[in-house]
């Protein structure tokens, strides 16, 4: 099992790497990593959240909480994962592509526009898109087969 000591998020779009320092690792084993966190900066429509990395899926899904503790939405991001040993350290790669659910189940993929965007600016490797495409593809098929709540019962059993 990896031992991290360090997550952190990098972005294509705008190009970043950020420590998510204050980010809490909650449970973790071979096949993902639950935290749960804070907002990094300000917002107005979540204020707090959980997320489990599905390290074998190139999925990342996550519960937004508004500051009253409703749950705004599910988001589920697209990534690649690098981890470095000598570091103990993960790096989430946001590869863009991104699904919203609504807690009464309406859904939206957003932000393909940028992974173009990514693929014509060459951010974006021809294997990194390959991997987005076919995570996307199983995460929608997961949605469409009624089967998502696979994926929330990681955060939802430990009450994140």
């Amino acid at each position: 099992m990896m031992n991290i000591a360090k997550l952190y998020r990098k972005r294509l779009i705008p190009a970043e790497c950020t420590l998510l320092k204050d980010d809490v690792i909650v449970a973790r084993d071979e096949e993902v990593i639950l935290t749960k966190w804070k907002t990094l900066n300000p917002k107005t429509a979540f204020t707090h959240g959980s997320s489990c990395y599905f390290l074998k899926e190139g999925i990342k899904v996550s519960k937004m909480y508004r500051a009253d503790g409703s749950l705004l939405h599910w988001y589920c991001d697209i990534v690649d994962y690098a981890y470095d040993e000598s570091q103990e350290s993960l790096t989430v790669t946001d590869l863009l592509a991104d699904v919203i659910i609504s807690p009464e189940g309406s859904m939206k993929v957003v932000d393909l526009d940028e992974l173009a965007e990514a693929l014509e600016r060459d951010l974006i490797t021809k294997e990194q898109m390959a991997a987005c495409l076919r995570s996307l593809n199983h995460l929608l098929s997961l949605i469409y087969r009624d089967k998502f709540d696979r994926l929330q019962a990681r955060l939802d059993s430990l009450g994140l």
